[in-house]
């Protein structure tokens, strides 16, 4: 009898898992709940929709999420294809349009005949009724969250998280700005909105000041990877220059600038930007006066405001086996943002992992944990294994990769890839 296979939700751990297992050859039912179920945070109805930024941050190989990319593009990830045709340039960083990135997860799902969608919000959970992957996100809330605490028999928890404006390339005064890549790269898939001093203290006190959104419901805790402007300006007045604002390597024409914006391209035929590290929680009046005091963007257009939504993961070290699978109920797997990865590429890469965990008990291979040589099952381990009572999400770095910090990054690299075609092979049984 085929095993029964459950992923709920479409984004992109869901659309990983998927495309994976069908691929294999098992049949799988995909839940999404939009269009029926409006998100604070989505913009279209499309799988894989990247809702913040449009960055899959470096794609250097001395770089953590860099080795990363590099390792689930062996496991055959969706998602590194998604971005080979709707990548855009972005520098020593993969970015991508992310229009054409959704579509192209959304059509390779829908043309797979092995899953089967379904549109449909689900509320309850039962854990012996085939396998469940949870891949719901980071937005995953009400009923079906209450579902998964009463079935861990622990609390979820949650934090803000923000999207950046995005404008109009054709509102932008070119005689104010500049395109380049920092340290001359030769890329120009940014432009550059130089500031001097008065300028800058303009703007920043402006910035402080500005009416926020208001937040209801929860207390305000922030992710430190994904800080509201505002917030990082809140914590001196140069703490934009040292972060998103800095100027080091952005001189132009022989100047050097005590400040600079910029924009990063986020569509493939280049009508879009958005602002680089502008997440934001200002109501949409405050984004448009304030943000229109940057040189080059006094008539700037928006086509998209920022915006601030809640994210939830669970305390993983206490409900999460190694594999993903929840330790009170087994056959049922969290992978994404909730199960506390952080970042679209980390994201991804969960889904994909505990589908090949699943693949092993489907096959009835004895369970083989991904290497900790690995960036991905240093991640997983990490999430899986730390202090319970000190957990918070956690992203791509070398800090939590065994070994990294001892050896040289193209040892780290190689060992890791190593370790990833080993663990591939075995999935496989080869």
């Amino acid at each position: 009898m085929a095993p029964k296979i459950k992923i709920i939700g479409a984004g992109l751990a869901g659309t990983e898992a998927a495309n994976f297992l069908a691929n294999y050859g098992y049949k799988v039912d995909l839940y999404e709940k939009r269009p029926l179920v409006k998100s604070p945070a989505h913009h279209t109805d499309l799988f894989g929709e990247l809702v913040c930024s449009n960055s899959l941050k470096s794609k250097k190989s001395d770089n953590a999420c860099g080795i990363l990319k590099e390792e689930i593009d062996l496991l055959g990830s969706l998602m590194m294809e998604a971005s080979r045709v709707s990548e855009v340039p972005s520098g020593d960083s993969l970015s991508v349009d992310r229009t054409l990135f959704a579509e192209y997860i959304t059509r390779k799902i829908k043309e797979n005949k092995n899953i089967t969608i379904h549109y449909e919000d689900i509320e309850s959970l039962d854990p012996s009724d085939g396998y469940t992957l949870i891949c719901t996100g980071p937005l995953t809330e009400g009923t079906l969250l209450n579902e998964i605490n009463r079935i861990s028999g622990e609390k979820s928890s949650e934090f803000f998280d923000a999207s950046a404006p995005i404008i109009y390339k054709n509102s932008i005064d070119f005689s104010k700005v500049f395109v380049k890549g920092r340290y001359n790269q030769g890329e120009e898939g940014y432009i550059n909105c130089p500031m001097q001093k008065d300028e800058y203290i303009r703007f920043y006190n402006e910035l402080i000041n500005a009416k926020k959104a208001p937040l209801h419901d929860f207390d305000t805790e922030y992710f430190e990877g994904c800080l509201p402007v505002e917030v990082i300006a809140s914590r001196g007045i140069d703490t934009l220059r040292f972060g998103p604002l800095k100027p080091k390597g952005l001189e132009h024409n022989g100047e050097e600038f005590y400040a600079v914006v910029q924009l990063r391209q986020d569509d493939l035929i280049g009508d879009f930007y958005n602002m680089v590290g502008f997440q934001t929680n200002l109501t949409y009046p405050e984004q448009k006066r304030v943000f229109s005091m940057i040189p080059g963007l006094e008539n700037a257009k928006f086509a998209r405001y920022g915006l601030m939504h809640r994210n939830s993961y669970v305390y993983a070290p206490k409900v999460l086996n190694s594999d993903l699978s929840m330790k009170k109920a087994p056959n049922v797997f969290i992978c994404g943002q909730l199960s506390g990865v952080e970042g679209y590429v980390e994201s991804a890469a969960s889904g994909l992992l505990a589908a090949y965990y699943l693949l092993q008990r489907l096959e009835k291979r004895e369970f083989k944990e991904l290497s900790f040589y690995s960036v991905l099952g240093s991640l997983v381990r990490y999430i899986t294994h730390t202090g319970a009572n000190n957990f918070s999400p956690m992203n791509a770095n070398f800090g939590i990769v065994y070994k990294a910090n001892k050896d040289p990054k193209d040892v780290v690299r190689e060992r890791a890839l190593n370790s990833i075609e080993k663990f591939k092979a075995y999935c496989h049984g080869n």
